[in-house]
């Protein structure tokens, strides 16, 4: 049974985002926690030049923005797009979620990555003269992948 001061700690939780941990049910609370924190890391890098092969703190590429956002959350993600869509679950674009990863394809190859905010939206360092940035997905030629 929950105390009173349990129930509000819970609801304070709840109201600012947060996620409470469900006993029997620790690897989804962590996964989403994980996700969460690397969505927030990423955001965290608005305007940062993009420059190839950076891996930040202050300039990134694409995976390198994704691969830093994923190492700050307690995760450890290849190095490029490529790799991670290799290293991810699979998912279908309805069972995606905020946290998880977009993945730009052309054909069988992928050759941009970004981290899925929610509404259509995602956050990217996208090319050389830019800086990370939250933008819509703009093509249908993507796929999802979920950081286990």
């Amino acid at each position: 049974m929950f105390s009173r001061a349990s129930a509000v700690s819970a609801l304070t939780v709840a109201a600012v985002g947060g996620t409470v941990a469900t006993p029997g049910y620790p690897p989804e609370a962590e996964a989403a926690t994980v996700a969460a924190k690397a969505l927030r890391i990423a955001a965290s890098k608005k305007g940062a030049p993009y420059r190839y092969g950076a891996a930040g703190p202050k300039r990134f590429d694409c995976s390198g923005l994704t691969q830093y956002a994923y190492k700050r959350a307690g995760k450890r993600l290849p190095r490029t797009a490529a790799a991670q869509y290799n290293g991810t679950r699979h998912i279908k674009a309805a069972s995606r979620k905020s946290g998880d990863l977009v993945f730009f394809h052309s054909g069988s190859g992928v050759y941009h990555v970004g981290v899925y905010a929610g509404s259509g939206r995602i956050w990217h360092a996208p090319k050389t003269g830019t800086v990370v940035r939250l933008e819509r997905i703009w093509t249908k030629k993507v796929w999802y992948g979920h950081v286990r």
